[in-house]
């Protein structure tokens, strides 16, 4: 994709701008570094375009490609030219909240996507012991309906299979409503309310979610 202008809008278009680029930089500066996690990050795109978006943006140098030491594979990083997007990005996030949320659909709420950054959105930190197990039933889904958020030490992970530990906080409700709440377009408190939601646990978990489990970063609430 070429246009043939000095113009250096046009210049970062031909660059960042074809299909998944911008969201292949988005996953990398978000912590995604292997091929697997990027997928996750992108449920839709092909392995093979996955592939040639990440092999050009290292030839603009704009990741850094590296074999991972005694595995097949590689691992890729943001360089200081991706680093410098991320103000960009949030820009453009906060725009789409205000410009674009009235044109989502029910095929814009990836149950997969919206757990992989539910899961980024854990502060262990602020949970108390050394364990926490987080369930979540979406009635709107009739394949894997239950999902699990563990919570062990610093080590956070979303996953589909129980593990038969015992669960200290449930969440009953659609994907759509619990990805109201996460972009703050609904709060904890009006979801419970209206019956979109059930939390289920101790008082010092339930009562104050966000605590530690973060909204979105463009969530103003």
């Amino acid at each position: 994709m070429e246009f043939g202008q000095f113009c250096p809008i046009a210049k970062a278009t031909e660059i960042i701008g074809e299909k998944w680029t911008i969201l292949i930089l988005r996953e990398i500066l978000m912590g995604s570094t292997r091929f697997s996690e990027l997928q996750r990050g992108l449920s839709l795109i092909s392995p093979a375009v996955l592939t040639k978006r990440l092999n050009t943006l290292s030839d603009y140098d704009l990741i850094l490609k590296k074999k991972i030491p005694g595995q097949r594979g590689h691992e890729y990083f943001p360089t200081d030219a991706t680093k410098e997007l991320l103000p960009i990005f949030i820009a453009l996030g906060d725009w789409g909240m205000r410009w674009t949320r009235q044109h989502l659909t029910n095929l814009d709420y990836d149950v997969d996507f919206f757990m992989l950054y539910l899961q980024r959105s854990i502060r262990p930190e602020k949970l108390p012991g050394k364990e926490t197990v987080v369930q979540f039933h979406f009635t709107d889904i009739k394949d894997n309906p239950y999902w699990w958020i563990i919570v062990k030490g610093n080590d956070v992970e979303a996953c589909t299979i129980s593990t038969g530990k015992d669960v200290d906080v449930y969440f009953t409700s659609t994907v759509k409503s619990m990805s109201d709440i996460w972009m703050g377009q609904l709060t904890y408190k009006k979801a419970v309310s209206s019956g979109e939601l059930k939390i289920v646990g101790p008082a010092i978990l339930t009562r104050n979610v966000t605590t530690w489990m973060e909204n979105c970063m463009f969530s103003k609430d």
